[in-house]
């Protein structure tokens, strides 16, 4: 499936893949790498070569989120520097890789964000609780949210996988809720394209 959503088109290759973001010369996520030939075509119609992308900024370490970082053979990685050891020493526990029947490779990360930094033009908010890593990141201008495995269009991310903390979400949750947000585009299911903040204050009010 592909979806266009304004500046920014939405890719999903399958279920066991995170929804591939593509905005600009830039890929948020990248899926588990097991569809490349269904990524290519995706990107071919797009008439965008794979090779033109130049970042692609991960949400978070898990393998349906990374796996596919490869593919983008000119783009530099950027993830928070607490989920970086999972790329850079492919720790497919904290990966949980097995999970997706994955295979982990040692690969670089080019730049190790830290809540605040921008990226890209990306603003991180440092989101912990489903990994210790876990990042939103917020286009200020367009007001949107890339909400990763941190908050779906009905729910959280889990927290019971290795690194998850559920006190820790309960505070990341708490720091999205002052934010202007008219799209939330999630790591996983659909985006929300209006009544965000409705959306997220019924969210938390049903995990507290």
């Amino acid at each position: 499936m592909i979806k266009k959503l304004g500046d920014v088109t939405m890719i999903k290759l399958s279920d066991s893949d995170s929804n591939i973001y593509v905005i600009g010369n830039n890929v948020i996520d990248s899926g588990t790498g097991f569809n490349f030939t269904r990524l290519m075509y995706f990107f071919s119609m797009m008439r965008k070569p794979m090779n033109s992308v130049e970042w692609v900024i991960n949400t978070h370490g898990h393998f349906d989120h990374v796996g596919g970082n490869g593919y983008f053979l000119n783009a530099k990685v950027a993830i928070h520097e607490l989920d970086a050891p999972i790329i850079e020493k492919a720790d497919a526990e904290m990966a949980v890789a097995d999970f997706f029947d994955g295979k982990m490779h040692p690969r670089k990360v080019d730049m190790k964000f830290r809540d605040g930094q921008a990226v890209q033009g990306l603003k991180v908010i440092h989101t912990p609780g489903h990994t210790p890593g876990s990042a939103c990141l917020y286009d200020e201008k367009r007001k949107i949210l890339f909400s990763g495995d941190t908050v779906f269009a009905d729910g959280v991310g889990r927290t019971d996988m290795p690194g998850g903390n559920e006190e820790q979400l309960k505070k990341s949750l708490q720091k999205l809720k002052g934010l202007d947000i008219k799209a939330l585009l999630p790591g996983h299911g659909l985006p929300v394209m209006q009544n965000v903040k409705l959306a997220l204050d019924k969210i938390n009010e049903n995990f507290y």
